[in-house]
């Protein structure tokens, strides 16, 4: 494909993205080998982004082509998160995605850009997100914009039957509780 311009436009996601934003939710997922853990469908993320009082937002990421059509290129998917520290929220970027033939256009550092923006503008001090660990190339790239891994705290996830016994107070106290 060849490419018109390295200029994307970014706007916020409105209600009729919602099938685009999906789809290439999935691809992500396909990309990362974990496909089969997508458990939304349209209308739930129609749902989170659109509520009266939505908590998770979605910046669009469109390409010109040569005959001035625009495409949807790319997407961000994020949340406010708040950091105890400095009493303050900052962005948790969930989602980061553009697609293969619009890749290499700056369309990345771009969504990346424009979080960091929102950042600056709520004087909100910190941008976090998750990469996985053999994702070299996103690695390298983050690397490269001045982000770096916080390497030194380990991810915990409750979930299934671990999070049903949990919140339903049927736990086994295995552990050390003065420890936590």
């Amino acid at each position: 494909m060849t490419h018109a311009t390295t200029s994307p436009r970014l706007r916020p996601a409105e209600p009729t993205d919602v099938p685009e934003i999906f789809a290439m939710i999935c691809e992500l997922a396909e990309y990362e080998k974990s496909r089969h853990e997508v458990h939304s469908d349209e209308g739930l993320l129609h749902s989170a982004l659109f509520a009266d009082d939505p908590a998770v937002w979605a910046v669009i990421c469109e390409h010109v082509d040569e005959s001035g059509t625009w495409h949807v290129a790319g997407f961000a998917l994020w949340f406010k998160n708040f950091f105890t520290w400095t009493a303050k929220h900052s962005i948790y970027l969930d989602d980061l995605y553009v697609r293969p033939q619009y890749r290499g256009l700056g369309y990345g550092k771009a969504l990346l850009q424009h979080l960091a923006s929102i950042c600056v503008a709520n004087d909100w001090p910190r941008l976090d997100w998750w990469v996985l660990n053999w994702n070299t190339v996103a690695r390298d790239f983050y690397d490269g914009i001045g982000a770096h891994a916080m390497d030194e705290w380990v991810v915990y996830r409750l979930t299934g039957d671990a999070l049903s016994r949990l919140g339903a107070g049927s736990i086994d106290d295995t552990g050390d509780p003065e420890a936590v």
